[in-house]
Protein backbone atom coordinates (compact mmCIF):
# COMPACT_ATOMS: atom_id res chain seq x y z
CA UNK A 1 0.00 0.00 0.00
CA UNK A 2 1.32 3.39 -0.75
CA UNK A 3 2.21 5.63 1.72
CA UNK A 4 -0.19 8.26 2.73
CA UNK A 5 0.69 11.70 0.62
CA UNK A 6 1.39 14.74 2.84
CA UNK A 7 -1.32 16.89 3.21
CA UNK A 8 -0.93 20.76 2.48
CA UNK A 9 -3.24 23.23 3.70
CA UNK A 10 -4.02 26.11 1.49
CA UNK A 11 -2.92 28.97 2.97
CA UNK A 12 0.27 28.81 4.68
CA UNK A 13 0.76 29.28 8.38
CA UNK A 14 4.10 30.73 9.46
CA UNK A 15 6.27 28.45 11.05
CA UNK A 16 3.55 25.56 10.42
CA UNK A 17 4.00 22.82 8.40
CA UNK A 18 2.49 24.36 5.00
CA UNK A 19 5.53 26.45 4.96
CA UNK A 20 8.10 24.21 6.25
CA UNK A 21 6.89 21.87 3.11
CA UNK A 22 6.71 24.76 0.67
CA UNK A 23 10.49 25.84 1.80
CA UNK A 24 11.46 22.30 1.54
CA UNK A 25 10.15 21.85 -2.17
CA UNK A 26 11.72 25.23 -2.95
CA UNK A 27 15.20 24.76 -1.89
CA UNK A 28 14.59 21.33 -3.71
CA UNK A 29 13.74 23.07 -7.03
CA UNK A 30 16.21 25.45 -7.09
CA UNK A 31 19.07 23.41 -6.01
CA UNK A 32 17.39 20.89 -9.15
CA UNK A 33 17.87 24.03 -11.33
CA UNK A 34 21.46 25.30 -10.73
CA UNK A 35 22.35 21.05 -10.76
CA UNK A 36 20.41 20.60 -13.75
CA UNK A 37 19.00 22.79 -15.42
CA UNK A 38 14.60 24.21 -15.26
CA UNK A 39 14.48 22.20 -18.81
CA UNK A 40 15.73 18.43 -16.53
CA UNK A 41 13.85 19.08 -13.84
CA UNK A 42 10.61 16.58 -12.57
CA UNK A 43 8.43 17.04 -10.08
CA UNK A 44 9.71 13.23 -8.82
CA UNK A 45 12.77 14.70 -8.74
CA UNK A 46 11.99 17.52 -6.90
CA UNK A 47 9.88 15.81 -4.25
CA UNK A 48 12.52 13.10 -3.57
CA UNK A 49 15.30 15.69 -2.80
CA UNK A 50 12.36 17.60 -0.96
CA UNK A 51 11.81 14.13 1.69
CA UNK A 52 7.77 14.81 0.61
CA UNK A 53 5.58 12.84 -1.41
CA UNK A 54 5.18 13.54 -5.52
CA UNK A 55 1.69 14.02 -4.64
CA UNK A 56 1.94 17.23 -2.61
CA UNK A 57 3.72 18.21 -5.15
CA UNK A 58 1.60 17.63 -7.83
CA UNK A 59 -1.09 18.98 -5.76
CA UNK A 60 0.09 22.21 -4.68
CA UNK A 61 2.21 23.26 -7.64
CA UNK A 62 0.48 21.29 -10.57
CA UNK A 63 3.67 21.62 -13.14
CA UNK A 64 7.22 22.12 -12.68
CA UNK A 65 6.85 25.81 -14.49
CA UNK A 66 3.74 26.35 -11.89
CA UNK A 67 6.11 25.34 -9.27
CA UNK A 68 9.12 27.61 -10.78
CA UNK A 69 6.87 30.60 -11.05
CA UNK A 70 6.26 30.21 -7.34
CA UNK A 71 10.18 30.39 -6.42
CA UNK A 72 10.15 33.17 -8.41
CA UNK A 73 7.63 35.25 -6.84
CA UNK A 74 8.88 34.13 -3.46
CA UNK A 75 12.42 34.94 -4.60
CA UNK A 76 10.71 38.90 -5.82
CA UNK A 77 8.76 39.34 -2.43
CA UNK A 78 11.22 38.07 -0.09
CA UNK A 79 14.69 39.76 -1.40
CA UNK A 80 14.67 43.31 -2.42
CA UNK A 81 16.66 46.60 -3.54
CA UNK A 82 17.73 48.85 -0.77
CA UNK A 83 15.55 51.44 0.15
CA UNK A 84 15.21 54.54 -1.61
CA UNK A 85 17.41 57.65 -0.37
CA UNK A 86 16.03 60.25 -2.53
CA UNK A 87 20.13 60.42 -3.76
CA UNK A 88 19.01 60.11 -7.17
CA UNK A 89 22.40 58.55 -8.68
CA UNK A 90 23.14 56.28 -5.71
CA UNK A 91 20.14 55.16 -5.55
CA UNK A 92 19.41 54.16 -9.05
CA UNK A 93 23.25 52.81 -9.20
CA UNK A 94 22.74 50.78 -6.05
CA UNK A 95 19.27 49.39 -7.90
CA UNK A 96 21.16 48.63 -11.02
CA UNK A 97 23.57 46.53 -8.79
CA UNK A 98 20.81 44.99 -6.93
CA UNK A 99 18.98 43.94 -10.36
CA UNK A 100 22.12 41.97 -12.07
CA UNK A 101 22.79 40.48 -8.64
CA UNK A 102 18.81 39.16 -8.99
CA UNK A 103 19.34 38.10 -12.50
CA UNK A 104 22.84 36.85 -11.87
CA UNK A 105 22.10 34.38 -8.84
CA UNK A 106 21.41 30.57 -9.20
CA UNK A 107 18.28 30.29 -11.31
CA UNK A 108 17.76 33.38 -11.33
CA UNK A 109 16.84 34.07 -15.18
CA UNK A 110 15.45 30.28 -15.00
CA UNK A 111 12.98 31.67 -12.35
CA UNK A 112 12.10 34.33 -14.11
CA UNK A 113 11.71 32.38 -17.42
CA UNK A 114 9.38 29.65 -15.52
CA UNK A 115 7.43 32.63 -14.77
CA UNK A 116 6.32 34.33 -17.96
CA UNK A 117 5.40 30.63 -18.95
CA UNK A 118 4.83 29.55 -22.20
CA UNK A 119 1.37 29.36 -22.02
CA UNK A 120 -0.25 32.66 -23.63
CA UNK A 121 -2.77 33.41 -20.75
CA UNK A 122 -0.18 31.87 -17.77
CA UNK A 123 2.54 34.22 -19.69
CA UNK A 124 0.67 37.51 -19.41
CA UNK A 125 0.07 36.78 -15.74
CA UNK A 126 3.45 36.37 -15.17
CA UNK A 127 4.39 39.54 -17.24
CA UNK A 128 1.91 41.26 -15.09
CA UNK A 129 3.08 40.14 -12.00
CA UNK A 130 6.99 40.81 -12.95
CA UNK A 131 6.43 44.16 -14.46
CA UNK A 132 4.38 45.59 -11.41
CA UNK A 133 6.62 44.45 -9.01
CA UNK A 134 9.45 46.33 -10.96
CA UNK A 135 7.28 49.59 -11.09
CA UNK A 136 6.84 49.46 -7.67
CA UNK A 137 10.08 49.53 -6.72
CA UNK A 138 11.12 52.00 -9.29
CA UNK A 139 8.21 54.62 -8.99
CA UNK A 140 9.78 54.49 -4.76
CA UNK A 141 12.98 54.99 -6.18
CA UNK A 142 12.33 58.17 -8.57
CA UNK A 143 9.19 59.65 -6.23
CA UNK A 144 11.76 59.98 -3.28
CA UNK A 145 14.57 61.60 -5.59
CA UNK A 146 11.54 64.11 -7.16
CA UNK A 147 10.73 65.01 -3.15
CA UNK A 148 14.25 66.69 -3.16
CA UNK A 149 13.51 68.64 -6.13
CA UNK A 150 15.21 65.96 -8.70
CA UNK A 151 14.31 65.51 -12.29
CA UNK A 152 13.89 62.09 -12.59
CA UNK A 153 13.67 59.93 -15.77
CA UNK A 154 10.06 57.74 -16.23
CA UNK A 155 9.97 54.39 -15.07
CA UNK A 156 10.09 53.04 -18.72
CA UNK A 157 13.04 55.05 -19.10
CA UNK A 158 14.85 53.18 -16.08
CA UNK A 159 13.46 49.75 -17.82
CA UNK A 160 14.94 50.57 -21.43
CA UNK A 161 18.56 51.58 -20.24
CA UNK A 162 18.70 49.29 -17.16
CA UNK A 163 16.68 46.09 -16.58
CA UNK A 164 16.39 45.81 -20.35
CA UNK A 165 19.87 45.42 -21.30
CA UNK A 166 21.02 43.44 -17.94
CA UNK A 167 19.12 40.85 -18.64
CA UNK A 168 19.50 40.65 -21.86
CA UNK A 169 23.31 40.16 -21.29
CA UNK A 170 22.59 38.24 -18.67
CA UNK A 171 20.74 35.73 -21.11
CA UNK A 172 23.56 35.90 -23.16
CA UNK A 173 26.30 35.34 -20.80
CA UNK A 174 28.17 38.41 -22.44
CA UNK A 175 31.44 39.20 -21.27
CA UNK A 176 31.50 42.09 -18.44
CA UNK A 177 28.45 42.23 -17.35
CA UNK A 178 29.43 42.92 -13.91
CA UNK A 179 28.58 45.45 -11.11
CA UNK A 180 30.47 48.62 -12.49
CA UNK A 181 28.97 47.72 -15.74
CA UNK A 182 25.32 47.73 -14.12
CA UNK A 183 26.23 51.52 -12.38
CA UNK A 184 27.65 52.64 -15.37
CA UNK A 185 24.07 52.12 -17.36
CA UNK A 186 22.60 53.95 -14.15
CA UNK A 187 25.30 57.35 -14.77
CA UNK A 188 24.92 57.19 -18.74
CA UNK A 189 21.01 57.55 -18.03
CA UNK A 190 21.30 60.11 -15.49
CA UNK A 191 24.05 61.75 -18.00
CA UNK A 192 21.27 63.19 -19.79
CA UNK A 193 21.72 67.13 -19.25
CA UNK A 194 17.86 67.03 -18.12
CA UNK A 195 18.40 64.86 -14.83
CA UNK A 196 21.63 66.45 -13.59
CA UNK A 197 21.98 67.26 -10.19
CA UNK A 198 20.77 70.86 -9.47
CA UNK A 199 18.31 71.02 -12.14
CA UNK A 200 15.30 71.82 -10.29
CA UNK A 201 11.77 69.98 -11.34
CA UNK A 202 8.96 72.36 -13.03
CA UNK A 203 5.25 72.66 -12.86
Amino acid sequence: MNAAPDRVPGPSRPGGRSARVQAAVHRAATELVCELGADRVTMPAVAARAGVNPTTVYRRWGTVAGLLADVALVRHDTDRPPEPTGALDEDLAGYAAWALADFSRPGGIAFFRAEVAPDPDDRRAGLARCLDRCAVRIDALLAKAAERGRVVPTRQQVIDRIIAPLYFRVVFSIPHTDEAYARALAADLLDHPDFRPGRAATG
